[in-house]
This record gives C-alpha cells, structure tokens and sequence, in this order.
C-alpha cells in the first residue's frame, strides 16, 4: 500500500540521482532535515497527492461517523459543533503531516537507490553516518565538487 501511494504521488526521473547531491541529501537526511526534492530528482504530482488523501480522510471519517453516531445524537449540540471544528482542523493539519511523511519516505527510498549506484561495495546502514562525516570534513576543506568523489571514496576505503 505505501509504495503504491508513494509511486501515484511523485513523478521521479529517469535520470540518476549525482554523487554530490546524494552526499548532500545523505547527510540532510541523517539529520532529520526535509531534502530538497530537486536533489533527489523527484516531484509531487498534486492530483494524486490530494486525491489519496482525500479518499483516505473519507474512510476514516466514514468510519468515525459510524461508529461515534448513536453517541454523538444524544449529546449537546455545543459539543458536536465543537468536534467538528476540531475534526476540521486535523483534517488540514493532517495533509501536511501526510505530504511531510510521504516526502520523507520518498527521500529514503530515492537515497537509498542512489547509495546503490554509487557506493554499490558499502552498506548503506552501515555506511551512511561514516559517509556523513566524510562529507563534511570535505566541506570544511572546501573540496571542489570535481574531486569530492575521489576524497570520500579515499576516506572511505582507508577507514575500512
């Protein structure tokens, strides 16, 4: 269910994620930051994203509904209108904590492809962090991005 939501809601390229761009989405990533979309060469297609969520917030407020009918009839008309605004408000509160979830997910899922291509010998779990830390020391040496590839490659293998 969730990689068939996740491929109707992005559009993702062809092309292959670069090595800069995936040391950079990497080390966002492992920090808990959202990686830019254009780095990891995917895009919502906004149609299916509120589509999916809409029909998703019908069934489980149909669901609600159904359940909490018979209690809600008998109760206080304050309190019903007052449910609803809430119920309201998590509605939209909801959308950006699902599209904020889906673009997580797709980041992982875009890196993790990514690591498979260009660091194919190391495990990401195992990798990942280490890579990290290589990318920002290069940073802090302000590496050019023409020989980024050659210093984390070197680091890396000399600290196997």
């Amino acid at each position: 269910m969730k990689n068939f939501i996740l491929d109707k809601i992005f559009v993702t390229s062809s092309q292959p994620v670069l090595f800069g761009n995936l040391l950079e989405a990497n080390a966002l990533f492992n920090e808990g930051m959202l990686v830019d979309p254009a780095k990891l060469n995917f895009r919502f297609n906004y149609f299916w994203l509120y589509l999916i969520y809409g029909l998703l917030c019908v069934v489980l407020l149909t669901l609600g509904i159904l359940v909490l009918h018979s209690s809600f009839k008998n109760i206080d008309l304050h309190f019903s209108i007052i449910s609803t605004m809430l119920i309201t408000s998590a509605v939209f509160v909801g959308f950006d904590v699902f599209k904020r979830w889906a673009r997580k997910e797709i980041s992982a899922k875009r890196i993790r492809q990514a690591w498979e291509l260009h660091f194919a010998f190391f495990e990401y779990e195992k990798y990942s962090k280490i890579i990290e830390n290589i990318y920002n020391e290069a940073l802090k040496e302000k590496i050019s991005s023409s020989e980024l590839e050659k210093f984390v490659l070197e680091k890396v293998v000399n600290n196997k």
